[in-house]
């Protein structure tokens, strides 16, 4: 799983889907964290993304690298209402701080729950991570 976050973190920005009903939704997303051993995301509990993993937990994230390596990481993202969890998020990405904080009843964090990472690229073998 530390790979999978370092891949991640190295690229910067990753792509998050969603399910809305019977459409797909696709976002950038910028926030990834470890904690407790698990890997996390972040959001506003007053935002679509929010109200359609809280429908449908299944999502996948998508990231390319500078290298041209690719990532994909599919699995369930479970809410964390954690302080703990919300806090060490923000701890990560200081800059958030000016939007959110971990009492304000709207940062919401998302662990991975049974979750495939696949590191794939034109020269090699997709390479699977299950964490």
């Amino acid at each position: 799983m530390n790979e999978v976050f370092e891949f991640l973190k190295t690229c910067g920005v990753y792509y998050l889907a969603t399910v809305e009903g019977d459409q797909p939704r696709v976002r950038p997303f910028g926030t990834v964290n470890v904690f407790d051993g698990k890997l996390y995301i972040q959001t506003g509990k007053v935002k679509e993304v929010s109200k359609q993993l809280h429908a449908n937990p299944k999502a996948e994230i998508c990231a390319f690298a500078a290298d041209g390596r690719w990532i994909r990481v599919a699995g369930k993202l479970i809410s964390d209402d954690r302080r703990e969890a919300k806090a060490s998020m923000l701890d990560s990405y200081p800059d958030l701080r000016k939007m959110y904080n971990e009492d304000d009843g709207n940062t919401e964090v998302f662990y991975f729950e049974d979750a495939t990472a696949t590191i794939s690229s034109f020269s090699a073998a997709p390479r699977e991570i299950k964490f």
